[in-house]
Order: C-alpha cells, then sequence, then structure tokens
C-alpha cells in the first residue's frame, strides 16, 4: 500500500514530521544535518527526535528512538525511526535483507550517454578523513555497492542532468562516489566532483525523495515520498510533478 505524505510542522522541532504512530516515526532530514551525533557537536537529527518525543510523550527518561538507516549530512529527505526496540530489529532485518527501497534524485554534471544503467563497484570508506574509494575490482575491506540510475531530463541551459537513482545497497556516500565515477558528479559535491565539480557553494543536489519498507507491526507496504525544495536552484531547472508517475511505476 502507498502511503500517501502526510507532512506535520512542529515549530519546536528542526525537522518535518510525514508520518507517526506507536511503533515508527517518518521525517524530512534537513540538508546539512548529521544523522546522528558525530565529532562537530552540531544538533543532530537522532538527538532532535528523541527531544520532540520525550517533550510530547512527557517521558521522565530518555526517550528510546532506533536509527536503522542514515542519510550522509549535506543529503536531505526521507528517513524513518523506530519508537520500540521491536521496530528497531524488525526495519533493521529488512535493511539488511535488501528489502527497504530507497530512492533518490541527483541533480549531476552533465548525464551519462546510456539512459538507464546500473553501477556495480567495490567502495571502502577511509575513516580517518571521512571519504570513500571506488574500486572496479574486490580489494581488503571493500563493500560490494550497486546502483541503478535512469535519466529524467537534461537542462540544456546549464548541463545539468536530473538522474532518478534506486540504491541497491546502502554504502556510505555511494551515490556520490559512483555518480562521480561514471563521469557525472553531483551538482555541489566538492568532495567529489574533481574537474568537474559544478555549483560551488551551493548545497549538494542529492534529495532522498522515497522510502519504501514494511511496517514492523501491521506487515503493510508503505512508502513515504518527498520532493526536493523547487524554489531553489538548481532544483527549480525541473518540474517534479510530471515524474511521480515514474517513481510509482519504479515500486
Amino acid at each position: 500500500m502507498s502511503k500517501p505524505e502526510t507532512t506535520t510542522n512542529n515549530e519546536q522541532t528542526p525537522f518535518k514530521i510525514l508520518h507517526e504512530d506507536n511503533h515508527i516515526i517518518v521525517v524530512l532530514k534537513p540538508r546539512n544535518m548529521p544523522s546522528q551525533e558525530d565529532k562537530t557537536g552540531d544538533t543532530d537529527l537522532l538527538t532532535a527526535v528523541k527531544e520532540y518525543i520525550k517533550v510530547k510523550y512527557e517521558k521522565k527518561g530518555e526517550a528510546f528512538v532506533g536509527l536503522v538507516h542514515r542519510l550522509d549530512r549535506p543529503t536531505g529527505g526521507v528517513m524513518v525511526f523506530a519508537k520500540t526496540s521491536k521496530a528497531a530489529a524488525r526495519l533493521s532485518e529488512q535493511i539488511k535483507e535488501g528489502k527497504v527501497g530507497k530512492k533518490y534524485f541527483a541533480i549531476t554534471a552533465g548525464i551519462p550517454k546510456e539512459r538507464f544503467g546500473k553501477i556495480e563497484t567495490y567502495l571502502v570508506k577511509d575513516e580517518r578523513n571521512n571519504i570513500v574509494k571506488n574500486h572496479i575490482a574486490k580489494v581488503a575491506n571493500s563493500k560490494l555497492a550497486i546502483l541503478e540510475y535512469r535519466v529524467l531530463e537534461l537542462a540544456d541551459e546549464e548541463g545539468l542532468g536530473l538522474m532518478d537513482i534506486d540504491l541497491i545497497t546502502g554504502r556510505s556516500h555511494q551515490a556520490r562516489v559512483q555518480l562521480a565515477y561514471l563521469g557525472n558528479p553531483i551538482f555541489g559535491d566538492h568532495k567529489y566532483g574533481g574537474t568537474k565539480s559544478v555549483g560551488k557553494g551551493h548545497t549538494l543536489a542529492l534529495w532522498a525523495y522515497s522510502l519504501t519498507f514494511t511496517h514492523p507491526t501491521t506487515n503493510e507496504l508503505h512508502t513515504f515520498r518527498s520532493f526536493p525544495p523547487e524554489d531553489e536552484h538548481p532544483w527549480n531547472l525541473f518540474s517534479f510533478d510530471k515524474y511521480v508517475s515514474v517513481a510509482s511505476q519504479r515500486q
């Protein structure tokens, strides 16, 4: 069952709520907010969700919130958190088994020759420098990363492409590294843009627009979607309404 977006604004939180029940809470992660606490000490989404639940339900101790997946700090979009240990365990198992659908919009420097494609490479993360390296063949400490893409549109006046990304695996920095390997780095990605880096001074144009999973207690299949800020550059170069059917076909 496809779940329609039910965004709730709460002035006391730095995020928007798409859905909440006794077991899960689905929210929009703001761009440039860490998914969880990191060495910067900046406000992170996990802590913010815990505080929201603690205040709303007047909990005396720390509220339980299970972090079952992450988005890179520069990436905004849909995330689900578990509100019970049972929900956390069941959602984590779905992710481990590859049963959670994660789709992204990315604006890239140009577009690849093939309008549809699949990238399979091996990624190694350098934790110390927070950078991921791409390898064609398996090497020590590498993890297989699989990504499928569909080219949606090219904005000729700026040479930027809009791509629909389906992450088959959910590796750190995966879309950013693999699209750069393809020769089409993401707009605003100074870490992996190389000589084709575009959008200097702009926010990374990668948005997690769709998340599909089975509810941990009702066993109903839900899809939550939210489109990127269409009034901001470079998102304003494209109209996303016409791609709703495309997204639906790829569930």
